[in-house]
C-alpha cells in the first residue's frame, strides 16, 4: 500500500480509469456481437443498424484511449467487409 500522498491519489484515479476502459469495452463488444449476429441471420437492415452502432461505440472508444486508433480502423474495416459481402 501506498504511504505517500500523490501515490494514493495515482491509485484512485488508476482504479477510475479502468473502471471506465472495462465500461467502455463491454459496450464495444454488445455493439460487435449484435453485428455480428445480424450478418449470421443474413438480415441486412439490422446488420446496417447494428454496424453504425458498432462503429459509433469503437470510435468513442479510440477517442476514449481505451483502443488504439489504428485497432478501431481495422475493426471498422473488417466489418464493413462482412456488411458488403451480406449486401451482396
Amino acid at each position: 500500500m501506498a504511504n505517500i500522498k500523490s501515490a494514493k491519489k495515482r491509485i484512485r484515479v488508476i482504479d477510475k480509469k479502468t473502471a471506465r476502459n472495462i465500461r467502455v469495452k463491454n459496450h464495444v463488444k454488445e455493439a460487435e456481437k449484435a453485428f455480428l449476429a445480424a450478418v449470421e441471420a443474413g438480415n441486412v437492415e439490422e446488420a446496417q443498424k447494428a454496424f453504425k452502432h458498432a462503429e459509433k461505440k469503437l470510435m468513442q472508444a479510440a477517442a476514449k484511449g481505451t483502443f488504439h486508433k489504428n485497432t478501431v480502423s481495422r475493426k471498422i474495416g473488417r466489418f464493413e467487409k462482412k456488411l458488403n459481402a451480406l449486401a451482396k
